[in-house]
């Protein structure tokens, strides 16, 4: 039997911290609506599904198309009957370059994804819990540690990590009325592909490359379940979790 019935919808979920994440969910119980790009993707995570847990709906949908991200979640909502967690976890990292150098379409489809697509994701999740009987619900916006301090000619990704964390606040306050509860964790160097690269070295603040150590990214896992679990009067309102010996306490 599931623990729960709780019902979540995380994004980002065909790879790396979003499928450890709706994994973890849907064992632990949770109806899990698992969105993201690449169908194929998002059926391998649905396939991995534990006996016993939730149940997964597949919404392949881009977040940085409205009439998509809102046809998904009216999906949950006719699948499952409410929402209660969002993961907003979906993102994507600029191209290295200086900023004199940059492309504005580069530094838009960055914040297209990262910025407007975490918008549009919290803004359906939002509507659901305000209308849903009872009402409320948590919304976890996946940060950065580059949220704090950058890396080396990472404008766009840096701008839009620091913006989610404004956005994470209003939502935080807008939502108390509704008994919206909303958290940030800001993730340093867990082990999925797109940090790979971090095992061959990556440049640093001093203009060095340097072997960066990374955790498994089940502990991301782990974090978000723990979030997500909490009674709505309570929130972690803000979570730096990371690698132990990673640069990042004196970094810049």
């Amino acid at each position: 039997m599931a623990e729960t019935s709780r019902v979540a919808l995380v994004t980002g979920a065909g790879s790396g911290i979003g499928r450890a994440v709706a994994l973890k969910l849907q064992a632990a119980g949770y109806d899990v609506t698992v969105l993201g790009r690449r169908s194929g993707e998002l059926e391998k995570t649905a396939g991995d599904a534990k006996s016993g847990g939730g149940n997964f709906l597949v919404a392949p949908a881009d977040v940085t198309d409205e009439v998509a991200v809102k046809a998904a979640f009216a999906k949950t909502r006719d699948r499952f009957g409410r929402l209660d967690l969002l993961f907003n976890n979906a993102g994507t990292f600029s191209q290295a370059a200086p900023l004199d150098e940059l492309a504005l379409a580069e530094w838009q489809r960055v914040v297209d994804v990262n910025l407007t697509g975490v918008f549009l994701c919290a803004r359906e999740a939002i509507r659901i819990m305000k209308a849903q009987d009872p009402k409320g619900g948590r919304i976890i916006n996946n940060g950065s540690i580059s949220a704090q301090v950058p890396r080396p000619l990472s404008a766009p990704y840096t701008a839009t990590k620091h913006a989610i964390t404004g956005l994470t606040k209003s939502i935080s306050l807008d939502g108390r009325a509704h008994n919206i509860a909303c958290s940030q964790i800001d993730i340093g160097n867990a082990t999925t592909d797109l940090t790979a690269k971090m095992a061959n070295g990556i440049l640093q603040a001093n203009g060095s490359v340097m072997v960066e150590p990374r955790m498994d990214v089940a502990h991301v896992a782990d974090a978000v379940l723990y979030i997500a679990n909490l009674p709505l009067d309570a929130n972690v309102q803000f979570m730096t979790l990371m690698a132990t010996t990673m640069p990042f306490v004196g970094r810049g």
